[in-house]
């Protein structure tokens, strides 16, 4: 009797995380829609703004983006976050760093014709112009997240949800929303 592999899962069944971190007058804010496989959200979160202070910039130096994109952000964003995701996937290169923090893929949208970021390792991909990025030290979860990307319902754009996220972020703002993350 042969033994049949088991179907692939829906992609319904697949938990997507984008992170979004950005800077506007106030400091750094992210956003962070977890999203089914064909991109329906599950959970959004966002941070209230992060200004590191003139110590902290000194202390932490050339670390102080990664630090604040990876630890301040994106670390406290997913923590406080029910739903967990199979894989997240950010705009930001400095948030690569979350990887070490957590025990999911981490992804980082490429932007076309421009060069790696420092440390990373880029790898094409469908559903982003641009490739995408992954940190050199878990350069290993590169077949991983193929798998994982493979899941993903074909008419999802993965850059798209971070449009979302900038919006729901700044209507959020707007209305003084103070149930945040961070």
């Amino acid at each position: 009797m042969t033994q049949q592999a088991a179907p692939p899962k829906p992609p319904g069944s697949l938990a997507l995380g984008f992170l979004a971190v950005f800077q506007d007058q106030t400091g750094w804010l992210g956003g962070y829609l977890v999203t089914n496989g064909w991109g329906r959200p599950l959970e959004f979160r966002l941070t209230t703004a992060v200004q590191p202070n003139r110590v902290q910039t000194a202390l932490y130096g050339p670390t102080l983006t990664e630090y604040l994109h990876a630890d301040v952000i994106g670390k406290t964003l997913v923590e406080k976050t029910g739903t967990k995701p199979d894989l997240i996937v950010t705009d930001s290169p400095a948030a690569l760093a979350l990887r070490a923090r957590i025990e999911i893929p981490v992804i980082a949208l490429s932007t076309p014709g421009a060069p790696p970021a420092p440390e990373t390792v880029a790898r094409s991909h469908t559903r982003t112009p641009g490739g995408v990025l992954l940190s050199a030290r878990f350069a290993s979860d590169g077949d991983l997240v193929a798998q994982l990307l493979e899941r993903v319902d074909p008419a999802v754009d993965l850059a798209e949800p971070f449009a979302r996220i900038r919006e729901a972020v700044s209507e959020a703002r707007k209305m003084g929303v103070t149930n945040r993350a961070a």
